[in-house]
């Protein structure tokens, strides 16, 4: 039995009270999704600035009437101090997904970016902490690497940030250290590492590679890879995100909390690699991607060449152990993908 498969098998019978910050994005309600099926109370927090309505009706129809009666839903906005308290007020645990992502978003509105991402986020911790939260979870990113070359990427050692995302998101855990520091706070960030899968935006010019990718080649549009192919990244399936979300909250390691840890598998898949391991799982219900080609141009500016997490640490003081390499991932997405997609 992992820490995992035992952590969800004692949460029916000790419901606690979670809050989730951008529950109806992406990350978010697949959080929500896990919770409630495991009998849990929770409170979710949106402005729906990238978040969708529809990922909370797909959750409502994922869980029963009774698990659906223990969400309370607050539309509100991380900016604003007094949104944050009222859902902060009476939480144990707090997972914060709520954030602009996107490194192209940032580089062409970086004042947004830095409301949201910074603001939002110091609102978020001293509501957290004013609330005497057990544990704040919060979503960094392996952007924060920026242009350090070494890899595998080891939680210690970082680079230059590249972008005004990156910057954020490294404020984020210098602020989360000092509260740790000076207020004894209990914070954990997870550096997520290209994540992917169901109740993620195929739409949009911020959208992430995955579901852009599998929306294009089912519609039969183009496909478009930046730079030559070979840019790599560490493909992390969501199962494997809200694993270690749930795993960081309650985490009884003395030396699991005030850390960062990476959050992702620990393979390394070229752009050439992604594009057709995802032709090939779709071609079979799509006959015209037999022979498809990707278009190539130019690299985008404030990318990271090469990506790839070590994860012994999560594994040391988490327990984390990925459920799903990158083609199990994708098995699943493309069923969620494929619906989704063709309605």
């Amino acid at each position: 039995m992992t820490a995992y498969s035992d952590l969800l098998a004692r949460l029916p019978g000790q419901p606690k009270t979670w809050l989730i910050t951008g529950v109806a994005g992406f990350i978010g309600s697949n959080l929500l999704e896990q919770l409630l099926k495991h009998d849990q109370n929770v409170v979710g927090l949106d402005n729906f600035a990238t978040g969708h309505r529809h990922n909370l009706a797909q959750i409502q129809a994922a869980v029963s009437p009774q698990q659906w009666a223990r969400f309370n839903f607050i539309e509100g906005d991380i900016r604003i101090l007094d949104d944050c308290r009222k859902a902060c007020a009476g939480a144990d645990y707090i997972l914060h997904q709520a954030a602009l992502g996107s490194v192209p978003r940032s580089l062409e509105d970086p004042i947004t970016t830095n409301g949201t991402n910074i603001d939002g986020f110091l609102n978020m911790l001293v509501a957290a902490r004013d609330a005497k939260v057990t544990r704040f979870v919060y979503a960094a990113s392996s952007s924060t690497y920026g242009d350090h070359p070494g890899l595998p990427k080891m939680e210690d050692v970082i680079g230059k940030p590249l972008s005004p995302y990156a910057v954020t998101k490294l404020v984020n855990e210098q602020y989360a250290d000092v509260f740790a520091r000076a207020y004894g706070f209990k914070t954990i960030g997870l550096r997520y590492f290209n994540i992917f899968g169901a109740h993620q935006d195929p739409e949009g010019a911020y959208a992430a590679v995955v579901p852009k990718w599998t929306s294009a080649m089912i519609h039969n549009q183009p496909v478009f890879i930046n730079g030559d192919g070979e840019t790599s990244r560490d493909f992390c399936y969501i199962a494997n995100t809200v694993q270690a979300n749930l795993l960081a909250a309650t985490a009884q390691h003395p030396d699991a909390a005030n850390q960062v840890y990476n959050v992702a598998v620990g393979d390394r898949t070229t752009l050439n690699d992604l594009f057709e391991a995802i032709r090939a799982a779709l071609e079979p219900r799509f006959p015209h991607l037999k022979g498809f080609q990707p278009t190539y141009r130019d690299f985008r500016a404030g990318d990271v060449r090469h990506s790839l997490a070590d994860i012994t640490k999560a594994r040391t003081l988490l327990g984390y152990e990925p459920s799903h390499r990158i083609q199990q991932g994708l098995v699943e997405a493309m069923d969620w993908y494929v619906s989704d997609l063709t309605k």
